[in-house]
């Protein structure tokens, strides 16, 4: 690994060798114990994340905690596309050592560039395809991980993280202890990319199949939970806003 890998996250190009392919091992394991103890996280369809080879764990985005969380409940260690920001903050060398990847949202490509190295190497990546936090019902889904997808051929499993943030809960809430927390992970998503067809039209019918896939799976997973969505993508405003969890 290069040895400016904490000169990378402070808005250098990210580079393969800037990533500490170690971080995920202990990482997870301090988002395992965010996620049991000091969280109350269940953790539904851990089966269904393979057990080796490169996966592409594409998650819907609600809450600030949502990538903790996500990484503490998945069977494999993994590295999680994280804004930039992130590293930026007086934290950012923990991000750095937990192995993720920082991700400079004027332009991602460097970042998914990482990304596709890491799945080649035949890992975990995380990726919120919303881009930010909102309602999590994925309404719309960007096109990076329908590339990571294409260019990799790794499967992708369809995530949902519920409880992080309610209706009512502003979009930087974090949850008290022992606040409920549900983690769904579903089937790899079936792309069914036509054999011979152009890049364009591949990335296109990935994008849909991701974006269908995934609204369809954290539908259900509210159903299964019984965990709502947060009425609205934005800060409750007025004197009712309140930053107790419902």
């Amino acid at each position: 690994m290069g040895a400016d890998a904490a000169g990378a996250t402070r808005g250098q190009r990210v580079r393969p060798e800037d990533i500490y392919r170690w971080g995920p091992t202990w990482s997870r394991r301090v988002g395992w114990v965010l996620d049991h103890v000091w969280w109350n996280t269940t953790v539904h369809g851990a089966e269904n994340v393979p057990a080796t080879g490169p996966v592409i764990i594409a998650s819907n985005h609600t809450g600030i905690v949502d990538g903790p969380v996500l990484h503490g409940a998945l069977p494999r260690g993994s590295h999680v596309l994280v804004k930039q920001e992130f590293f930026d903050s007086t934290i950012g060398f923990l991000m750095t050592w937990a192995g993720q990847i920082p991700v400079d949202r004027a332009s991602g490509r460097a970042a998914l560039a990482v990304g596709r190295a890491l799945l080649d190497e035949g890992r975990v990546v995380g990726i919120f395809p919303e881009g930010t936090r909102g309602r999590g019902d994925v309404a719309e889904v960007r096109a990076g991980v329908a590339w990571l997808a294409v260019n990799s051929g790794a499967p992708v499993v369809p995530a949902a993280v519920l409880g992080t943030r309610r209706t009512g809960d502003r979009r930087g809430y974090v949850p008290p202890p022992r606040a409920k927390l549900h983690v769904v992970l579903g089937k790899p998503l079936d792309l069914a990319l036509p054999d011979g067809a152009s890049r364009r039209e591949r990335l296109a019918r990935a994008m849909d199949g991701i974006g269908a896939g995934l609204a369809a799976h954290v539908a259900a997973a509210v159903a299964l939970t019984g965990v709502s969505l947060p009425a609205s993508a934005q800060d409750p405003v007025g004197p009712t806003a309140t930053d107790k969890e419902e």
